[in-house]
């Protein structure tokens, strides 16, 4: 299939913040599974949940000894979470937002794939069923994602559906907008720009409700899905470092990107194989946990989650789970 054309923008990466931590990755454990690209990971009752690219929901132990198929969405689910009613909340990218009971694999949509929602990619639902997520672009589907990147023009968007079925945009000019959490008091909710290396903060409660902040600027890497840890703190899933080339070219004339969007895929820029997830104070944004290294079995973390100590990732690239003990 013929790609879209884009149409880039001059714009200046932010500087990185900090510097990203090497060698601290502790001893992985990587779990097969029978599908491609583990998008998401959500960890309940001492099973971990995933999607896969042929639409199916997993769920299997952690040592890998059980896997079963509970649902089948026939799209791409990428985001999952808990609903308050037991079922699962999935951001399907060809479906739209949906609800999956966990024992009959039947699925509801919640809210379809359309012109109002291009690409659902992740969410956080609170106690009360209010559900916050995320449209990450309404210019290109899932499988230009990159196209997005390089053009960036900033099409993305946080939405809110409340119990009632009414959904509000609460941000939008993001940069493919992806991972979203709430705060542990529900305070504030939490929203990754991969496009711009930030996660911004809507606060929901109190003196500032409504308002808007930077949590966490110049990240080193691409920042994914992230979650709320048992431990409190905000999760990051960063897929990759930064490509200096592509930030580069994004101060340069549109054309060569243009050019680089034209490339086959084996000479565009890729990312780079590492194992990376972060943990941020929910307060200040400021780094709590760095893991960061290389496993020759495992790459490109999208998804992650802390749960009890362990640390359950995910990733777009792999037929895979992994998790690691918290030092």
């Amino acid at each position: 299939m013929r790609r879209p054309p884009i149409e880039p923008v001059v714009w200046q990466p932010p500087r990185v913040v900090g510097k990203p931590a090497k060698g601290t990755l502790p001893p992985l454990t990587v779990v097969q599974v029978n599908g491609y690209g583990t998008e998401d990971v959500l960890v309940d009752k001492g099973h971990v949940f995933t999607g896969v690219e042929d639409g199916r929901i997993l769920r299997l132990t952690p040592d890998g000894r059980r896997l079963d198929t509970i649902a089948d969405t026939r799209g791409r689910p990428l985001g999952i979470e808990l609903h308050p009613d037991g079922r699962l909340l999935v951001c399907d990218a060809e479906r739209g937002l949906l609800l999956v009971e966990r024992v009959s694999g039947e699925v509801e949509v919640l809210l379809a794939k359309g012109p109002g929602l291009r690409i659902c990619n992740n969410a956080a639902v609170a106690a009360d069923g209010t559900i916050y997520f995320t449209d990450s672009t309404s210019r290109f589907d899932l499988r230009y994602w990159k196209a997005d990147l390089l053009e960036h023009r900033g099409t993305g968007r946080l939405l809110r559906r409340d119990p009632s079925g009414t959904v509000e945009t609460l941000l939008d000019g993001l940069h493919f907008a992806n991972g979203v959490a709430l705060a542990p008091d529900e305070s504030a909710v939490v929203v990754a720009q991969t496009g711009f290396y930030q996660l911004d903060k809507v606060h929901l409660t109190g003196s500032r409700q409504g308002s808007a902040e930077v949590l966490v600027a110049g990240l080193p890497g691409f920042p994914d899905n992230i979650a709320t840890g048992s431990d409190g703190h905000l999760w990051i899933a960063l897929a990759s470092p930064r490509v200096p080339a592509l930030d580069l070219s994004s101060r340069l004339h549109p054309a060569l990107r243009k050019a680089v969007w034209a490339l086959p895929d084996a000479l565009q820029p890729r990312e780079k194989r590492v194992v990376w997830a972060r943990a941020v104070d929910f307060a200040t944004g400021a780094t709590v946990h760095d893991f960061h290294g290389t496993s020759p079995d495992f790459h490109m973390v999208t998804g992650v989650r802390e749960d009890a100590g362990t640390v359950y990732l995910g990733s777009l690239d792999e037929r895979a789970v992994a998790h690691f003990a918290l030092p």
